[in-house]
């Protein structure tokens, strides 16, 4: 884990370096690349069958697939919208409370799942293939107030971010999307601090659950397995925001001195001047 804080904390540094004095971190076209993987990783750890071609698909060009559930549709374009609303909340800078993880939710399942947009489950949940126990539905609101009030305090450290997004699928206080209303949350406060939002690759789904699912089990709210797993996902990420940011200062860079080659060079060469003759 010291090895890996360290290498955050170096990509983090130059990634500073590296970051535009204004607009969003990534050109916008990177960016909404970015945000369509975010969508697919997040919708596949569910259980989402579209691919990732299938999502960006859909999110640029509107192009539906035949042979998949309308509601596997419905989630890929709720969770894209979803991320805008998320980074703009993270530009913003207002303060976060309970109803920006409720908000969340509702954006995540607004199409898909409209009944229970937003509102805490009133149900006992499970997970398939887990024992892992879920607090009584009576105790959800009173549970995420106190989270709310958590929102409004937290630091911007990545520590921090991982922890909030284990409290969210610990209290497990909707009936469905829980997951990713808990990883949006987590990235959002990853903005906030100035780190890049964090995806869990589709192969890498089961150690990450069975990180959550070890510490549930335990009752350890400290879930080092899934804070250290979360940690290397984020170093894996800010080393691809750092090599897409330093390959674009890079063109942009050999593109000025060629511009200012062009610019010092006022005598027009000896081919022109004879082709001005010719002409």
């Amino acid at each position: 884990m010291k090895e890996t804080l360290e290498r955050i904390d170096r990509l983090k540094a130059e990634l500073d370096t590296l970051r535009p004095i204004e607009g969003g971190l990534l050109p916008l076209d990177l960016q909404r690349s970015q945000d369509i993987e975010l969508t697919y990783s997040s919708n596949a750890i569910e259980g989402n069958t579209l691919t990732l071609d299938e999502t960006a698909g859909l999110i640029e060009h509107g192009i539906t697939v035949g042979g998949k559930h309308v509601n596997e549709l419905f989630e890929a374009v709720d969770h894209y919208e979803a991320i805008q609303w998320m980074r703009k909340i993270a530009a913003a800078k207002s303060p976060l409370n309970e109803e920006t993880m409720t908000e969340l939710h509702r954006r995540i399942v607004l199409n898909s799942r409209k009944d229970i947009a937003g509102m805490y489950s009133q149900n006992t949940r499970r997970i398939y293939g887990s024992h892992a126990p879920f607090p009584n539905p009576l105790k959800i609101p009173a549970l995420m107030e106190d989270l709310g009030n958590k929102l409004s305090t937290i630091d911007g450290t990545p520590r921090a971010a991982f922890d909030m997004h284990y409290q969210v699928v610990t209290i497990h206080p909707f009936d469905d999307g829980n997951g990713r209303a808990a990883r949006l949350l987590m990235n959002l406060l990853l903005l906030r601090g100035g780190y890049v939002p964090v995806s869990v690759d589709p192969e890498d789904r089961q150690e990450y659950l069975d990180t959550i699912k070890d510490a549930q089990l335990e009752q350890d709210t400290t879930a080092p397995k899934f804070q250290a797993f979360m940690h290397q996902r984020l170093a894996t990420n800010l080393e691809r925001y750092v090599y897409d940011l330093r390959q674009g200062r890079e063109a942009r860079g050999k593109g000025q001195e060629a511009n200012g080659a062009i610019k010092d060079d006022p005598e027009p060469s000896l081919s022109a001047q004879t082709l001005g003759i010719l002409r």
